[in-house]
């Protein structure tokens, strides 16, 4: 190919030129015609108008193509090989062929050329004096739309240990965190909604606490099938899906006028929320060093006391302006924020090997000396401080005290207070013994004593200030959320998330059991003219938790101290 002429003087300097690249419409083009002779190289010239914007297409041979579009008269010279067919400018290579098409249309125009025009790519436009313009060609936006839930769901695929402080806490703790805020809110909603609810459907405390529990048996059967689901498919997707169906059970309970109802919808509640625990567990063990594991857990637990808080005074104002119906509306609505704030913030870590569920898997769990050694120590207490914190600490209150429903907010409000700086004091416990060599066990068997000795308490009739006592039950219960990092810590990390959930199944039985069992136990006895039943039910009740409680606690210290 021989050297180009030189280009005449413009109009407009080439950075003018550049501007024109954008995607063009073209509504009017003239094609010039030009023959050359096959054995000798010509100089050909065009002079092309273009009274509205351009948009020409080159398919040209070993040089390229050109994409030019003109807003006032270019002269522009080429070299071309014979039978070629012109619009704008080409520069080809002897034996090639250019034939363009200019096909205007209304609605954006198509290129289509002599051999079937395909729509091309933005291609680069080759000027002598090595000036390079490149022309984009729109893209599909409807493509664009249509992929992007396919890309939500996959999400950003991050490597553990690369994300920094800050990032790890606003895109795994923060949302994660609030997950389990409104886990623990809904779970302990119903002590503020008990008289509402009592009023509505004429509940005994029998139903009643029937009601409160179906949370718990449904929390609890979903544990294992929610487990591998963390295991296979990563905590963001199992927490987005299942916190849209506790928006469901949410709006449910909201409309539903009979306990039948009323106890479906709770038990649709606590299958949604049944991996808000675990799905944090499992993101904050992927993404953050194991030795800061205990402190952030106890920050997770204090998330969920804030929660707990929530459903005390916040919620008893609340329905000073609104009914309890519009009030659960509008949690089911936070569901739904907090699942796409979940879906939209938390990475996604590559995915792992899948293990299939086997018998042979979940025996491997619980054999695990680890597991079994903190089950048998903090399993009972700690579906004890469920099952009694979610509903009858409040009850107790109403019917021992005889505290009105306002001081019962401010108790159970300062109750939930003691929560969170208890989970944040356990935590930062925990990493105390760790670095002194304490195990880990130690400090929560020394924790489980204390709390037992507090339901000793109730179960005397002891009268200490009898204010003091519900908000020390639910200070000194945080220490049975020790079992969490325990096991968390102690187990392969293909297994954590099955190994956390096999717990909760254990705990959230346990609480169905706590929870329904008290209310049986109180119902034995007679409800006085007002509704308050005696106090020797409740030490009754006391007592039957402190038997339970102390073999597993008197079976760890012999074997320590043995």
């Amino acid at each position: 190919m021989g050297t180009p002429a030189p280009l005449p003087a413009r109009s407009e300097p080439p950075a003018a030129l550049a501007s024109h690249g954008a995607p063009a419409f073209v509504p009017q083009a003239r094609a010039v015609r030009a023959d050359a002779r096959a054995d000798s190289r010509a100089n050909i010239r065009a002079n092309i108008r273009a009274d509205s914007r351009a948009d020409s297409r080159a398919d040209g041979g070993a040089d390229g193509g050109a994409n030019i579009r003109a807003d006032s008269r270019a002269d522009i010279c080429a070299d071309s090989s014979a039978d070629s067919r012109v619009d704008g400018c080409a520069d080809a290579g002897a034996d090639a062929g250019a034939n363009i098409r200019a096909d205007s249309r209304a609605d954006g125009g198509a290129d289509r050329g002599a051999d079937g025009g395909v729509k091309a790519a933005p291609v680069p436009l080759l000027l002598p004096g090595a000036l390079a313009v490149s022309v984009p060609v729109r893209g599909d936006w409807r493509g664009r739309w249509l992929a992007a839930p396919g890309r939500w769901w996959r999400g950003r695929e991050r490597v553990p240990g690369t994300l920094s402080g800050p990032a790890a806490l606003l895109l795994v703790f923060i949302p994660f965190a609030l997950g389990h805020y409104l886990s623990w809110l809904l779970r302990s909603v119903n002590a503020m909604l008990a008289p509402q609810l009592v009023a509505q459907g004429g509940l005994s405390p029998s139903e009643l606490g029937l009601l409160t529990s179906t949370y718990f048996l449904a929390f609890a059967l979903a544990q294992l099938p929610v487990g591998m689901a963390l295991d296979r498919y990563g905590p963001r997707r199992v927490q987005f899906c299942l916190l849209l169906v506790a928006a469901l059970g949410t709006l449910a309970f909201a409309g539903s006028r009979d306990l039948a109802g009323m106890a479906c919808a709770r038990a649709l509640m606590g299958l949604g929320l049944a991996g808000c625990f675990m799905a944090a567990i499992k993101a904050l063990t992927t993404w953050l060093p194991a030795h800061k594991t205990p402190s952030v857990q106890g920050y997770l637990i204090a998330a969920g006391g804030l929660g707990a808080a929530t459903a005390t005074l916040p919620v008893r104002l609340a329905l000073h302006h609104m009914s309890w119906q519009w009030l659960m509306i509008a949690l089911a609505g936070c569901c739904v924020a907090v699942a796409l704030l979940v879906l939209l913030l938390a990475p996604t870590a590559p995915a792992a090997p899948p293990r299939p569920f086997s018998r042979s898997a979940l025996a491997e769990t619980f054999a695990h000396p680890v597991f079994r050694e903190t089950a048998l120590l903090v399993l009972l207490p700690h579906t004890v401080f469920f099952g009694v914190q979610g509903l009858w600490i409040a009850r107790w209150m109403a019917d021992v005290p005889r505290y009105g429903e306002e001081a019962i907010a401010w108790l159970l409000y300062l109750g939930m207070a003691a929560v969170i700086f208890g989970s944040i004091a356990v935590g930062m416990l925990g990493e105390w013994a760790a670095r002194r060599g304490w195990r880990a066990l130690d400090v929560a068997a020394a924790g489980i004593a204390l709390f037992v000795l507090l339901q000793c308490a109730f179960a005397s009739g002891w009268r200490p200030p009898q204010q003091m006592l519900p908000v020390l039950f639910m200070l000194v219960g945080c220490v049975t959320g020790m079992e969490y990092s325990i096991v968390a810590q102690a187990m392969p990390p293909a297994l954590t998330g099955r190994a956390s959930t096999c717990l909760n199944l254990l705990i959230f039985s346990g609480a169905f059991a706590v929870q329904a069992g008290f209310g049986q136990v109180i119902a034995l006895w007679q409800a006085s003219p007002l509704g308050h039943y005696p106090a020797a039910a409740y030490q009754s009740a006391f007592a039957l938790l402190v038997l339970i409680q102390l073999p597993g606690l008197c079976r760890y210290l012999l074997r320590r101290f043995r």
